[in-house]
């Protein structure tokens, strides 16, 4: 059984959360501790706690991850600038809510995606 998640209390609009898109797929909310100007977190409706829970019946819903993140993104004027997709997975992958969700990262350059550790 999924545990439940913050997430899953803002799809239902019990928690308090910035939504700026929801549909019958997924719903995407800004983040409370941005790490660019515009951070947004976009989730399936359906809880699926990590990627490797997701199953051949919520492909309608991830891709739909993709569709309102480019709408997004248009939205907030950095379609043509630039942003970053994630998903983490798991703990060593960062992930911090186990609810799948994308984060919509831009506004700004980003640095690269991982820095090589110094040897």
């Amino acid at each position: 059984m999924t545990q439940e998640t913050i997430f899953a209390k803002i799809i239902r609009r019990e928690a308090p959360a910035d939504i700026v898109y929801q549909d019958d797929l997924v719903t995407a909310f800004r983040d409370i501790r941005p790490q660019a100007p515009v951070h947004i977190l976009i989730v399936p409706n359906r809880a699926i706690p990590t990627a490797n829970d997701v199953l051949p019946e919520d492909e309608p819903a991830l891709g739909r991850l993709f569709t309102v993140a480019a709408k997004l993104a248009r939205e907030a004027g950095i379609a043509e600038s630039g942003y970053r997709l994630l998903v983490n997975c798991n703990r060593d992958g960062g992930q911090e809510v186990y609810h799948l969700h994308m984060h919509l990262v831009g506004g700004r350059r980003l640095g690269p995606m991982l820095v090589r550790p110094t040897e």
